[in-house]
């Protein structure tokens, strides 16, 4: 046990000597490794198994993920509880998931937000590939569901477009987020 706290300690004053800069570029550096990671163990099971057998097992690892991520995200920020659709917002704009997209855009509205991703790294890169757009819709709508009832159950999700339904000339994915009072 103290070897542990001891590494723990000289780890995080190693991180502690870096500039704030530098920081932020690690962790963006971590959350690309996170989505590479991903992107190669589902590129693995679609190869050997089929699109639909890395689907299901992309669905289970990102709705655990989700929950997990909440919880993660609630402790750090310190929200008991979420108020309002911008705590919200806030709270999903520094998910794994969000950090990762190249381009989005956010509209927030007294109870109810929109987050569209505008450049989807994982179907852009698919695409570079000579792979098919990847039917992320119940992936990504199970991780959005199980984020949201972990963080609050006055709030809804629902898809306004995501693969497969046909591509939007300005977005890949929409998800509307309703506050429900």
């Amino acid at each position: 046990m103290e070897n542990k706290l001891i590494d723990e300690s000289i780890q995080l004053n190693e991180l502690r000597k870096l500039s704030k800069e530098e920081l932020v570029k690690l962790l963006l550096i971590q959350v690309r490794n996170i989505w590479r990671v991903d992107g190669l163990y589902f590129l693995g099971i679609e190869k050997r198994f089929g699109v639909k057998a890395a689907a299901e097992i992309d669905k289970e690892t990102w709705e655990t993920l989700a929950v997990i991520e909440a919880k993660d995200l609630k402790r750090t920020f310190g929200k008991e509880e979420i108020e309002n659709i911008r705590e919200f917002m806030d709270l999903l704009r520094r998910t794994g998931w969000a950090l990762y997209q190249k381009e989005e855009k956010i509209e927030i509205e007294e109870n109810e937000a929109i987050f569209k991703v505008t450049r989807c790294k994982i179907q852009e890169t698919r695409l570079k590939k000579g792979l098919e757009v990847f039917p992320c819709k119940p992936v990504r709508l199970g991780y959005l569901k199980k984020f949201v009832e972990t963080l609050s159950p006055n709030i809804k999700v629902e898809v306004i477009r995501c693969p497969p339904d046909e591509k939007d000339p300005h977005y890949w994915c929409a998800w509307k987020f309703t506050l429900e009072k």
